[in-house]
């Protein structure tokens, strides 16, 4: 792999990092149960596709 898609994988990473806090943070400000589920789905997905594509990386 060269350099340049290396860093396109570590910027990918560190995006759904960020996005799993976000919608953990915004799951733990949320009243709404609904609306809370989603956030919450959401920081799953992304955690998801964080292991998958890590989980790429070390076969």
């Amino acid at each position: 792999m060269s350099p340049k898609e290396l860093l396109y994988i570590e910027d990918t990473l560190g995006h759904l990092k960020f996005m799993e806090s976000k919608c953990n943070e915004a799951s733990n400000s949320l009243q709404d149960a609904e609306l809370k589920k989603y956030a919450t789905e959401l920081a799953q997905k992304h955690k998801e596709l964080f292991d998958k594509i890590y989980g790429l990386l070390n076969q």
